[in-house]
């Protein structure tokens, strides 16, 4: 049996998640698979409920499965709470105890979708590179941090087994891909991004089959915007990741369209990169794609069934070629339709294949 826990969230959450669970019901019959989908609050829906972002009870359910899904989470009902309350707070917690350090975030150009983006064509054709970020470690987990009338502090550090670990999993990609990887760091002013350094060159002599490049930070943004085929996989700490991936998945088009997976050596947690949208909830206008996307990204990483997943990313590709757009994605003339309509579609062409 494989176990997934479901956690629609907020906003938009609940009806992306909808429509991915609709996937997974077609997947399911489709490949006879014994799937158990059990449905758990987060987030401001649990604030809501229970006074708490994350209930030990959701927890223990996310320790206990084979995978999460997550739609997404917060608001601005939900902005004024103290900051150990918001969601975002909530969103840290669970990566850490669930041990999640590593995001992967792939950026990816639909051909269908060329236009939507602010690129030219010619510079964004044939873009698909993977950003891989720390998750659990460095400025937003290091102590000591506040701040007071006079000033705010963070500390960024990094300890060995954390910069070996997602470093080996970059390798490992790279492997798998082309054999490329771009370290991302500030080695020229900050000491931790010089150990990172250090260590990520310490795990490349474990791959010597693959080509390691050494980029600044402020230098990657430029270049992933100037000639993003240049990348096949990037990897880099958990600020510069969380920068980077939006860089990366804004210029394919649209936030709507990339799903990501967080993963450690036990759990692993799916999600699409969007935020929870409050202005369009409920309206029937999501873009599901990027969870959908995400599901796919959990049958290849949690549930090793890579041939389920490619499915699934054929046939987003052939409804996007029929001209089928939810309103994130559309140009005048498209076919506008809502998310249910693109779901079913994305569906019928599962069962189609």
């Amino acid at each position: 049996m494989l176990k997934i826990v479901s956690i629609p969230g907020d906003g938009i959450g609940p009806e992306v998640v909808a429509s991915a669970v609709q996937i997974l019901d077609v997947l399911a019959e489709k490949h006879d698979l014994d799937i158990s989908i059990e449905e758990h609050l987060f987030g401001g829906a649990s604030y809501d409920e229970h006074g708490e972002m994350l209930t030990d009870e959701t927890l223990e359910a996310c320790k206990n499965c084979d995978a999460v899904l997550l739609g997404a989470v917060g608001g601005p009902k939900w902005e004024n709470l103290p900051h150990e309350k918001k969601p975002e707070a909530a969103l840290l917690k669970i990566r850490k105890e669930l041990g999640l350090f590593a995001n992967l975030r792939p950026a990816k150009v639909y051909d269908a979708l060329i236009s939507a983006s602010s690129l030219k064509p010619e510079i964004l054709s044939g873009t698909d590179f993977m950003v891989i970020r720390e998750l659990t470690g460095g400025i937003y987990f290091g102590q000591p941090r506040g701040y007071d009338d006079n000033k705010g502090w963070n500390t960024m550090v990094y300890e060995k087994y954390e910069v070996e670990r997602i470093a080996r999993l970059g390798f490992e990609t790279a492997m798998k891909r082309k054999k490329q990887l771009v370290s991302i760091d500030k080695a020229n002013v900050l000491e931790c991004s010089q150990f990172w350094r250090n260590i990520v060159h310490e795990i490349h002599k474990e791959f010597p089959a693959v080509t390691l490049t050494d980029m600044y930070v402020d230098n990657a943004a430029m270049q992933i915007v100037r000639d993003p085929k240049q990348f096949d996989v990037i990897v880099t700490k958990n600020l510069f990741g969380d920068i980077l991936s939006d860089i990366s998945g804004m210029i394919t088009g649209s936030l709507g369209m990339l799903p990501s997976a967080s993963i450690g050596s036990k759990h692993a947690l799916y999600e699409p990169i969007h935020g929870s949208a409050p202005d369009i909830a409920g309206q029937n206008k999501a873009n599901p794609i990027a969870t959908i996307g995400s599901v796919a990204m959990m049958f290849e990483h949690s549930f090793a069934m890579p041939h389920v997943a490619e499915e699934i990313y054929q046939a987003i590709e052939t409804v996007l070629e029929s001209g089928m757009r939810t309103a994130d994605i559309a140009n005048d003339g498209d076919n506008v339709v809502s998310t249910d309509e693109i779901t079913d579609a994305i569906s019928a062409g599962l069962e189609a294949s």
